[in-house]
C-alpha cells in the first residue's frame, strides 16, 4: 500500500473542497438544464448539432483531465471540470422537459442518500477497497457490451431492467471506492488537484446513478 506522508489535516481539507466543487460541478448541470428546458427552442438548436458530437466533447475533456492531470494547472483543470458540467447540462435539459420536476427531485433525493451512505462507508472504512476498481471497471465495460448487444440483437426489455440496476450498483460501488482513493489523491497531487479530479470522478458516479434511477422509476410528463 503507498505509505501516506500528508497530515490529516490537509486531507481534511481537500474533503471539504472536493465536495464544494461536486456542489458546484451538480448545481451547474441541473441549473443550465433547467435553463434549457425553458428555452426548447435553443435546446433543440444545440441538439441539431447531434449527440455524437455532445458524447464526443465530453469524452475528449475526461479524457484530457484523466490522462493531463499532472501537466494542466488547477486554474485549467476546473475550468475543464465546469465545461463537462455544462456540457452534461445540455443533456439534461431534454431530462427535465421528458420527467415531471416532482420525479426529478425525489430521484435526486434518492441519489443524494444512496451517494452519502456509500461515501460515509468509503471515508470512514479502514479497508482497502482500491482493489475493487478493477472489478468495477471490468464489469462497467462488460454492461456496456452487452447493452449495445441488447439495442441490435437481443432487444430484451428484462436484460434491459437487469443491466440498469446493475449500472447502479457499480456506480453505488464506484462511490466508496473514489471516497476511499482520494487519500492517494492528496500523496500525489496538490489540495486543488486532488480536491477537482476528486469531485470530478465523484461527479460522474451521482450524474450515472441519478440518471439510471430516473430511467427506472419517473413519471414522464406524457403519463
Amino acid at each position: 500500500m503507498l505509505k501516506l506522508d500528508r497530515g490529516d489535516n490537509m486531507e481534511n481539507r481537500v474533503y471539504s473542497k472536493l465536495f464544494s466543487w461536486l456542489f458546484i460541478g451538480l448545481l451547474v448541470t441541473f441549473i443550465s438544464g433547467y435553463a434549457l428546458s425553458l428555452n426548447p427552442v435553443l435546446l433543440v438548436k444545440i441538439l441539431s448539432v447531434g449527440i455524437i458530437p455532445i458524447c464526443i466533447l465530453e469524452l475528449v475533456v475526461a479524457f484530457v483531465m484523466s490522462m493531463f492531470i499532472n501537466k494542466l494547472s488547477p486554474t485549467m483543470l476546473k475550468i475543464f471540470y465546469l465545461i463537462y458540467s455544462i456540457v452534461t447540462g445540455i443533456t439534461f435539459g431534454t431530462i427535465f422537459l421528458a420527467y415531471q420536476m416532482k420525479t426529478i427531485i425525489l430521484v435526486f433525493l434518492v441519489t443524494s442518500i444512496l451517494f452519502g451512505l456509500l461515501a460515509l462507508y468509503g471515508y470512514k472504512t479502514k479497508k482497502d477497497i482500491t482493489k475493487i476498481g478493477t472489478v468495477l471497471f471490468v464489469a462497467l465495460i462488460a454492461s456496456i457490451i452487452i447493452s449495445i448487444l441488447n439495442i441490435f440483437i437481443f432487444k430484451s426489455s428484462g436484460l434491459e431492467l437487469g443491466l440498469s440496476l446493475l449500472v447502479i450498483v457499480i456506480f453505488l460501488g464506484y462511490v466508496a471506492y473514489d471516497i476511499n482513493k482520494i487519500k492517494y489523491l492528496v500523496a500525489a497531487f496538490d489540495e486543488d488537484k486532488a480536491a477537482v479530479f476528486g469531485a470530478f470522478q465523484l461527479y460522474l458516479d451521482f450524474i450515472n446513478i441519478f440518471i439510471r434511477l430516473l430511467e427506472l422509476f419517473g413519471n414522464r410528463n406524457d403519463n
